[in-house]
């Protein structure tokens, strides 16, 4: 028997043999028949008579436009800035030995995670219905002076924000090893001095994902504050178009902006969290190890 012939009558190796994968004519089809429908409906909505395609491209580097997006930009910049600061101060209180203190944190982050945004805004901007000015001997200040609708945006914004920031930073902080606290008390750390130095830095790769995601939230979230009139994006699109009546298309030019926004938001966190990976898997974040093995004397030493 020649040697094709004795291998013939065997069966192959398990390593030949090649795994061929079983056809998936069903989710082509589901997929095609989704293609389909959603060519259908852009068509649809391209073609109908009731928007005036035209007329968008010419607003959305309008003068007004513009000036809304970057006022978008300072409110997410200066939530986001003030919400950290919060939070992390939130989060301080509330690991204090103080039970006062941490009550009192606690019931911030219970309220103001409980209560609608829009809310806070509406009542930010008429906080003069409860504290009509404010009097220090013969100093006195109007309140409506005081909270214009840019300073009650910005305080609804930021006092939300921060409540879920704390919540961003304590989940951060548990992720982090307890090890590495009793260690940096061990080497004489206060707890604020192992607080900055040893568990912030580690717990930064967990909460910046988060991060990311609430500020490419408060892009989006900043068009609330159009109830008060606060001139941001939204706004302005709202300004224009109750003057020439093209609401569509201006919310249209609004939704474009935002999407760019979010769009470049997304890269920057992206481009953010490859470098805190390379910067962890490089061994820049500091750690301490809390066991700690001390060498044994060489034969004949320590007596």
């Amino acid at each position: 028997m020649s040697a094709p012939e004795a291998s013939a009558g065997r069966p192959a190796s398990p390593h030949a043999q090649k795994v061929v994968p079983a056809p998936q004519r069903g989710s082509w089809i589901t997929a095609g028949v989704v293609v389909a429908l959603l060519v259908a409906f852009a068509y649809v909505v391209v073609t109908g008579e009731g928007v005036r395609w035209k007329e968008i491209p010419g607003y959305l580097l309008d003068p007004t436009i513009i000036a809304g997006v970057r006022l978008t930009l300072l409110f997410t910049f200066l939530s986001m800035a003030l919400g950290l600061v919060g939070g992390l101060t939130l989060e301080v209180l509330r690991r204090s030995r103080n039970p006062v203190l941490t009550k009192l944190a606690g019931a911030y982050i219970w309220f103001f995670r409980g209560t609608p945004l829009l809310v806070q805004i509406i009542f930010w901007f008429n906080i003069q219905l409860f504290i009509p000015r404010i009097a220090i001997g013969a100093f006195e200040l109007e309140m409506n002076a005081l909270v214009s609708p840019f300073t009650a945006a910005v305080l609804a914004l930021s006092l939300n924000e921060a409540a879920y920031m704390a919540e961003i930073i304590r989940a951060g902080l548990l992720s982090v090893d307890k090890g590495q606290s009793e260690a940096a008390t061990a080497l004489g750390f206060t707890p604020l001095q192992a607080l900055r130095r040893i568990i912030l830095p580690q717990a930064l790769r967990f909460t910046i994902p988060p991060i990311g995601n609430q500020t490419i939230s408060m892009l989006k979230t900043t068009s609330l504050v159009s109830v008060v009139a606060a001139q941001d994006l939204l706004t302005r699109a709202q300004n224009i178009y109750a003057r020439n009546f093209l609401i569509i298309e201006l919310l249209i030019v609004a939704s474009l902006w935002y999407l760019l926004l979010t769009t470049l938001a997304s890269f920057i966190q992206y481009w953010i969290e490859r470098r805190l990976s390379r910067s962890v898997e490089g061994r820049d974040i500091p750690t301490l190890r809390s066991e700690r093995r001390t060498p044994l004397p060489a034969m004949g030493e320590g007596r």
